[in-house]
């Protein structure tokens, strides 16, 4: 059988890393991709050939339509079709909305919603060729319920929840199935910035105990991708009971 191919947004590292390191360990040919950094970008590369598959690795920000457009044309190009689009770019704003720029709002809108509206868009064409496709979006615990001061991540990720539940009834009829994950809190680097009484304070609220780990994710978003054509329109929590 072919090998079927998977774009991972955002995957030099932390959650977009071990989602495409767990399909290549399941034999996928991967498609890496982050904004800026390329060194890590990279080494990322290097570690997924290691499982013997092919990796491309693609330097650039989904957020622009036009690099979007010219990662696709590589992935026709090299691959001549798309598997599985996971949506995970994203970056965090900390900070009181009153004090938030223009500029700070409609880069994490870019980086967070459009890379997502620019991905799925490109991908539906490759996706109705084949008359299956798996998508899955990496979306927040604040996409649901809200964040004081990630006012602009909330949204963010709350028109990722919207967008998922519209889309999967648009493609349900093509046999391409559309979900997102709602993640909680992640062991990332994205998490680091607390300071460690607030960090300790944060997992006594969670009813597990602990924070959740990025390979915990790619093992559900991994079996979105692999199985359940009749799941669709879902967005899932995966917070240890948080919310």
């Amino acid at each position: 059988m072919a090998r079927k191919t998977v774009l991972v947004t955002g995957a030099s590292r932390g959650i977009g890393k071990a989602i495409a390191v767990k399909f290549a360990k399941k034999g996928y040919n991967v498609i890496i991709n982050c904004a800026h950094r390329e060194a890590e970008l990279l080494q990322a590369q290097k570690e997924i050939e290691n499982y013997q598959v092919a990796c491309t690795a693609f330097l650039g920000d989904m957020g622009d339509f036009a690099t979007c457009e010219k990662l696709f044309r590589l992935i026709r190009k090299q691959y001549g079709s798309l598997d599985v689009l996971v949506n995970n770019a994203g970056i965090a704003y900390i900070g009181l909305l009153q004090d938030m720029t223009v500029s700070d709002w409609q880069r994490i809108v870019n980086t967070n919603l459009t890379s997502v509206f620019n991905c799925c868009k490109l991908a539906i064409p490759l996706m109705l060729s084949a008359r299956q496709g798996k998508i899955i979006n990496i979306s927040s615990v604040w996409g649901n319920v809200g964040a004081s001061c990630e006012v602009a991540y909330s949204a963010t990720k709350g028109g990722i929840n919207a967008f998922t539940k519209a889309l999967a009834k648009e493609l349900a009829p093509s046999n391409i199935q559309v979900n997102a994950v709602a993640c909680g809190a992640i062991d990332t680097e994205m998490n680091q910035w607390m300071e460690e009484e607030d960090l300790i304070g944060l997992v006594e609220d969670i009813p597990a105990g602990r924070l959740g780990r990025a390979e915990e994710v790619a093992d559900l978003v991994y079996h979105l991708g692999y199985k359940n054509a009749y799941l669709t329109g879902q967005v899932i929590g995966l917070d240890g009971g948080w919310t």
